[in-house]
């Protein structure tokens, strides 16, 4: 081969190589969970949308275990020093990952987006790790729902429940008629689910923060934390035998179906509501649980970031970007049931649910109201809370007493 043949093949190849590599910098890889029809739905929006930019979107989709299966396999990546660019994580988990070092710092996506000025303070400070952004939210759960049939009321001549009174004189009224009153799937978060909406019922947002986000210990043994389980012993007595093992979507279908008449469940219920065709405000009601109007417990999904090579994080900060794009957030949203993280979002498609969600978050989030989920891993360690939650199972399927119950929650406080 001649010198001008090698020196052009050379420089073919050189420009391959490059070629190549300017391809790998343009590319996400995403390590989430949302696998579900409309979660899928929303994911390949956001697929879309980063494809749209010039970025190749690499799925790393975990299916199962409530995200378990999924952050297994993302210790095991990191652990082999290979993270994905991004990964479905919320709660105190990323300030446990924060505290490995292997996340990376995304304030130049934040400042350009103004995610400050667009996001309530109790989300953005979630976000950050030692003060700099690490994640984006992607939406809001609202968890303190009262799913209710409207026409199960009538033919029990109860009226919607606004306060523990009403609501357990209109589950009295459904029994007596012969329906069940409340739809209820027996695992152990769901258990904590009614446990957590029950507790903000009975005692407010600042008996909440301090019980069950501080682990006060006055507070978790004290006369406002027996009446919790006072009242959530007499919920009991209105659920059904067969809720043992029940799933959450298959309790959501006795409300549907007027089989049964209420179900405390997060807003993903809706998601159930509106693909059997029904309509919020005529077919179903959403009414805040009760107690509970002024409050807002709030579990959110966000996408955060690891470290990775100086070529990729051009990448990573316009996925960040596009995460918080009021398009992505509204589109997803839709899909799931949920609503925006931040302000400035149409709320143009949403329904009566959302826009009270979104209404009662802005009012809360001024107000001192909005408070983290326990039971969906945003309050406190999962160690506290898996410990606290089997606590709550054991008294739902127990003759256990409201005051042993109180202070075996105490103990599990300060489990490590």
């Amino acid at each position: 081969m001649k010198l001008k043949q090698i020196v052009q093949a050379t420089m073919a190849v050189t420009a391959l190589i490059a070629a190549t590599a300017q391809v790998q910098a343009a590319e996400v890889e995403v390590l989430h969970y949302w696998t579900s029809g409309g979660e899928a739905k929303s994911v390949a929006e956001l697929k879309k949308m980063m494809e749209a930019k010039g970025v190749t979107w690499k799925d790393f989709a975990v299916a199962g275990g409530g995200g378990e299966n999924a952050m297994t396999a993302l210790k095991a990546r990191v652990i082999a020093g290979s993270a994905p660019t991004a990964a479905q994580i919320k709660g105190p988990s990323i300030q446990e990952w924060g505290k490995e070092g292997v996340l990376a710092n995304i304030d130049a996506a934040a400042s350009e987006g103004k995610w400050d000025a667009n996001l309530p303070r109790v989300v953005s400070n979630i976000m950050k790790y030692q003060g700099h952004y690490v994640a984006a939210p992607v939406n809001v759960h609202r968890v303190n729902w009262l799913w209710v049939n409207p026409e199960v009321l009538k033919k029990a001549g109860a009226k919607a429940p606004g306060n523990w009174d009403e609501f357990f004189d209109a589950a009295d009224k459904i029994k007596k008629a012969g329906m069940i009153a409340i739809a209820h799937g027996g695992q152990p978060w769901q258990d904590a689910t009614v446990f957590e909406s029950v507790a903000l019922g009975v005692g407010g947002a600042d008996f909440y923060k301090k019980a069950i986000v501080q682990l006060d210990q006055a507070s978790l043994t004290g006369p406002t934390m027996i009446k919790t389980f006072d009242t959530l012993a007499k919920i009991k007595t209105y659920i059904d035998k067969d809720a043992a093992g029940r799933d959450w979507n298959l309790a959501t279908a006795m409300v549907i179906n007027g089989k049964a008449g209420m179900q405390f469940m997060g807003d993903w219920a809706k998601g159930e509501f509106t693909a059997a065709g029904k309509v919020a405000g005529k077919d179903f009601l959403c009414l805040a649980a009760p107690g509970t109007d002024k409050a807002f417990t709030f579990n959110i999904d966000s996408l955060t970031m690891f470290k990775v090579k100086d070529d990729q994080q051009k990448s990573q900060l316009t996925l960040a970007s596009a995460v918080m794009s009021p398009e992505f957030q509204e589109v997803f949203n839709l899909n799931k049931g949920s609503i925006p993280a931040r302000a400035g979002v149409s709320r143009a498609k949403f329904d009566s649910c959302a826009l009270k969600s979104m209404d009662d978050m802005d009012a809360t989030s001024k107000s001192g109201g909005l408070v983290p989920s326990f039971a969906h891993g945003m309050a406190i360690d999962s160690a506290k809370a898996g410990a606290i939650q089997d606590v709550i199972a054991k008294f739902m399927n127990s003759t256990m007493t409201s005051q042993a119950a109180v202070q075996a929650l105490a103990k599990a406080a300060k489990a490590k």
